[in-house]
């Protein structure tokens, strides 16, 4: 795949200067295995408010394990994971949601039976106020809350630029827009904080391009990114800072440009890519 087209990402909110009071996930050293293999070993690092951060490593690095304890799929077995000050170590996949933790998943995880639009609301469903009693039984209330998803939802596939595709099968699209979708819906949580798992991975060129726009209007809109990605020139454009696992330890954290000059990067990862 050619990516060597993608645009350089010159938003404003890369010279965003913000300090330590502004951090909104603090990662102290956390841990985790899963029988032998060491997935986490005494990662830490913090993310600031506003920013665009990327994780890199190769298969096995702890990627994809880092996500699902940040977003209570897995419980480190040590270590802390803060978000806005408050101490979501322990808490369900569900209550960290509803604290504003959003997330895409590497293999596509829509419903291939439903429209666009209804893959977006699947979502916002999560904090309907209504019941599965209220709903089977279509109160007005259950009516009013149907609506009120169906519009958010709608909102947010304008916000991806997929509004005119709203009645189309997902299964129709080509995958780029299936990504689109796929964060179209983890924004019906209205998250403050959105973990994207290879967002690009598969992408052709102008796809790539689409996915920075998209990328571009969450930030300015205030979402903190977090991006698990391989495509490194992607990583490189969009990220305000990077950091590299490697067999479940951060080796290197800092911008762009210091993480490709780092040596250990580029002889592990980057080889002649960059």
């Amino acid at each position: 795949m050619n990516t060597s087209k993608v645009p350089l990402h010159n938003s404003k909110h890369h010279n965003i200067g913000l300090g330590r009071n502004s951090s909104l996930l603090d990662v102290d050293r956390v841990s985790k295995r899963f029988g032998g293999i060491q997935a986490l070993n005494d990662v830490t690092f913090s993310i600031e408010q506003g920013s665009i951060i990327s994780m890199i490593g190769p298969n096995g690095a702890g990627k994809s394990t880092f996500i699902n304890v940040v977003t209570g799929i897995y419980a480190p077995d040590i270590g802390q994971v803060c978000f806005q000050g408050q101490d979501i170590t322990r808490l369900p996949a569900h209550a960290i949601a509803y604290l504003g933790i959003g997330r895409t998943f590497q293999l596509e995880e829509l419903f291939p039976s439903l429209t666009v639009l209804e893959n977006a609301m699947v979502g916002c469903h999560t904090r309907s106020r209504c019941g599965m009693f209220s709903s089977g039984l279509r109160l007005p209330s259950a009516k009013t809350e149907e609506q009120r998803i169906r519009e958010e939802a709608m909102e947010n596939l304008t916000m991806i630029g997929l509004e005119h595709k709203a009645s189309d099968s997902i299964s129709s699209l080509p995958l780029g827009e299936r990504k689109l979708v796929g964060i179209a819906r983890a924004l019906g949580i209205q998250p403050k904080f959105l973990m994207l798992d290879e967002p690009a991975g598969g992408l052709a060129a102008h796809e790539i391009e689409k996915l920075v726009k998209v990328i571009d209007i969450l930030v300015n809109k205030g979402l903190t990114l977090f991006i698990v990605e391989h495509n490194m020139p992607f990583v490189m454009s969009v990220s305000q800072r990077v950091i590299v696992l490697d067999g479940g330890q951060k080796i290197v954290e800092g911008t762009p440009h210091e993480v490709k000059a780092n040596e250990r990067v580029i002889k592990a990862y980057l080889g002649e890519e960059v």
